[in-house]
């Protein structure tokens, strides 16, 4: 089976410039992707569409493309295929003589442009999600002119340089003969269509900039650097296409307290070292409000605890996260005299004596040294 035209795959024009070239793969790519469209013949797709993107996105082989399309020039000559490297006499003749080539229907229905909006949210708007408005900058139709960019009472006309195709032919010698090379036509720039009388409010462009208010529902669970796609808000199409889509891209806020990995929670609690040797009830903050704990006595500094379920709720409805508390024993900067007794006292019956009954560490240390060399 042929292969399809390049542009085809992508849905641009041959005059496309490599910023749409690079939307066109971007969202293809990530419709096709065998990880995420489960369809039989996503995978087939998703190659063609990365094909098609490594020959348009290099200069190269895009000039050598849109010279000779599917059929390479250096096949058949010297390279052990003979003619059948281009399936014959008549494709020969027809790809160097401009018998054959690839036209493209410049009125056909052509996808408008996707849109990229970045948002900035609160750490609990991205756990507990959120309705908001927000406002972008897009193109949309002309309401003068209908989208068609001739002044009203008047209709573009089909361009006379190439005769409405959008495109126009090139003769060139070579080596092998007279080739006819296939260009966008400059003087519609590919539509087809000169318009002389141009609308005043968009120029002859068809479309007017304008800022839109988009109603947009953010999902509970949705985390910093993921993005949302809002179907049919992107850039009008061209011929009565479909429009493109919008993707909201979000920034989350650090939190005071709080840190986040995935759907888990992470919490400091500094507690005394009272608390950690004889145990306490404690009153914990959760991103779902404060509950009681109870802090087992002997705690070490540094040890964790799990609260079941009060983490984030997965954005793809996978469960729920946990929170995790870390137990931090804060060591008390300044002490009263009375205080400073207490503690040798506790020391003492404790046999807490390190210069008596412990080598000291520096000590160790230099030892540990001395046994190396």
């Amino acid at each position: 089976m042929s292969k399809r035209d390049y542009y085809e795959v992508l849905g641009l024009s041959e005059g496309a410039s490599k910023e749409e070239i690079k939307k066109a793969y971007r969202k293809l790519s990530k419709k096709y992707h065998p990880d995420i469209n489960k369809d039989e013949d996503a995978g087939e797709k998703f190659k063609e569409v990365k094909e098609a993107y490594e020959v348009l996105s290099d200069d190269q082989k895009r000039a050598h493309y849109d010279q000779f399309g599917h059929t390479d020039p250096n096949q058949g000559f010297g390279g052990g295929a003979g003619f059948d490297g281009f399936g014959g006499f008549e494709d020969i003749f027809s790809s160097f003589f401009g018998g054959g080539g690839r036209r493209r229907d410049p009125n056909a229905p052509r996808q408008g442009n996707d849109l990229q909006y970045t948002m900035t949210i609160k750490f609990e708007e991205a756990v507990f999600g959120k309705e908001t408005d927000i406002e972008i900058p897009k193109e949309e139709q002309c309401e003068t002119c209908g989208g068609d960019g001739a002044k009203p009472g008047t209709k573009p006309e089909t361009c006379h340089h190439c005769n409405g195709s959008g495109q126009l032919n090139v003769e060139q010698q070579t080596p092998f003969g007279r080739i006819v090379n296939r260009r966008v036509c400059h003087h519609c720039e590919g539509s087809g269509k000169l318009v002389k009388d141009k609308c005043t409010t968009c120029g002859g462009n068809g479309k007017v900039k304008k800022r839109k208010k988009i109603h947009v529902k953010i999902p509970a669970g949705v985390d910093d650097g993921q993005q949302m796609r809002v179907a049919g808000q992107g850039e009008p199409g061209a011929n009565g296409g479909p429009p493109g889509d919008l993707y909201v891209v979000f920034r989350v806020r650090p939190h005071e307290i709080f840190e986040r990995d995935g759907d888990d929670v992470f919490l400091d609690m500094p507690i005394t070292f009272v608390q950690a040797a004889l145990g306490d009830e404690l009153e914990v903050p959760t991103v779902h409000g404060k509950v009681k704990w109870k802090l087992p006595a002997g705690t070490q500094s540094g040890t964790a605890f799990r609260l079941k379920g009060k983490g984030v709720k997965n954005v793809h409805g996978y469960g729920q996260g946990d929170q995790h508390i870390r137990v931090k024993v804060i060591t008390p900067k300044k002490l009263t005299d009375r205080q400073k007794t207490l503690l040798r006292e506790f020391a003492e019956i404790s046999g807490e004596v390190p210069d008596e009954q412990h080598d000291n560490f520096f000590d160790k240390v230099k030892r540990a040294f001395k046994g190396d060399q």
